[in-house]
């Protein structure tokens, strides 16, 4: 028969109040070389810009492939190549395209609007970026509320990545009450999983892989 279970038995499994979907920080900590070369010195104003408009990211899937094999009119499932989804992240437009300007920029470096040409040694158009899911407390399992800081929880670092897609911004007289967001896509090499060394005192960009 199955186990009872009460109030009292779930909150002491729902560690930290559970983890939440609004803390979370996104994290370009420097961009290509060459990207940089056609910003001048705004790298850096751009990367903290991103910090605070990057409304809206994913904690990534993991998906590992299936190879199916036939068997006497069964098939035997044996694990396959592991694949990494692009990645989206999106972002609030501020009035002077600050952020815009910059990924349609990194775009025309890659190829450009009027003859296609554009850079070809990855290392002048791929860099890494980084989400953290932040915790509620200064450290996990908080049981003060002082405030002004938040634990890092979990840190996903993605390599190599560079945007294949800016999305549209859908301008109408009918639109009210709200402000233009637009997406752009990533592709990923690959990402790996751990701890940010940030509350530790270690180097915020490094990451501890499981």
């Amino acid at each position: 028969m199955a186990e009872t279970k009460t109030l009292s038995q779930f909150k002491s499994r729902l560690a930290g109040g559970g983890a939440r979907p609004n803390l979370f920080e996104v994290t370009i900590p420097s961009f290509p070389s060459s990207i940089t070369d056609a910003w001048g010195n705004g790298e850096q104003s751009e990367a903290g810009t991103f910090k605070f408009l990057c409304k809206a990211a994913i904690l990534p899937a993991s998906t590992i492939s299936e190879i199916p094999v036939p068997f006497r009119g069964r098939t035997l499932k044996v694990a396959g190549d592991r694949e990494f989804a692009p990645w989206t992240v999106s972002i609030i437009n501020d009035e002077d395209f600050q952020l815009r300007t910059a990924f349609e920029r990194w775009a025309n470096v890659i190829s450009k609007l009027d003859d296609a040409t554009g850079v070809t040694n990855p290392s002048s158009y791929m860099t890494d970026a980084y989400v953290q899911q932040l915790g509620r407390g200064a450290e996990r399992f908080s049981t003060t509320n002082e405030g002004g800081e938040s634990a890092v929880l979990r840190t996903y670092k993605f390599y190599d990545i560079f945007p294949t897609d800016i999305s549209a911004i859908d301008l109408s007289y009918d639109t009210t009450n709200d402000y233009e967001t637009f997406e752009v896509t990533f592709q990923i090499q690959y990402f790996t999983i751990g701890d940010s060394l940030e509350s530790t005192g270690g180097n915020a960009n490094e990451v501890q892989i499981r």
